[in-house]
Parts: structure tokens; sequence; C-alpha cells
């Protein structure tokens, strides 16, 4: 796994601790936190997929050559 992409599912597994603890206290904080989460859980989802087409392009200039 990527290491960003590890570092950006860190930081939406804390997010969505955060956004959980904000609302129980009855804090409208919570929301900034449910968006953090989406925008690293979308970040995690890119790098992956930017690793996945990186190893599949060495391979098929693997293949190829």
């Amino acid at each position: 796994m990527p290491r960003l992409a590890l570092y950006a599912l860190v930081v939406c597994a804390l997010a969505v601790t955060a956004a959980v603890i904000s609302f129980a206290r009855g804090s409208w904080l919570g929301v900034v936190w449910v968006l953090l989460a989406g925008l690293s859980s979308n970040m995690a989802w890119f790098y992956l997929r930017r690793a996945k087409a990186g190893r599949d392009a060495q391979r098929a200039a693997g293949a190829t050559s």
C-alpha cells in the first residue's frame, strides 16, 4: 500500500472518530470532521488507484519489451 494512501486512511479514521465524539457532545463541528473524512477517503482511493495503474503500466511495458 502506498505511504500516502496509508496516511490518508489514518486521517480518515481519526476524522470519523472526531466526528462521532463531536456529535455525541452535541456540537455541530462534527460536520467539518465528516467533510474531512470524505476528502481523506477520496485521497486514499486516488493514491491506491494511481499505484495500481502504475503497476499495471510497468507490467505492460515489461511484457512488450
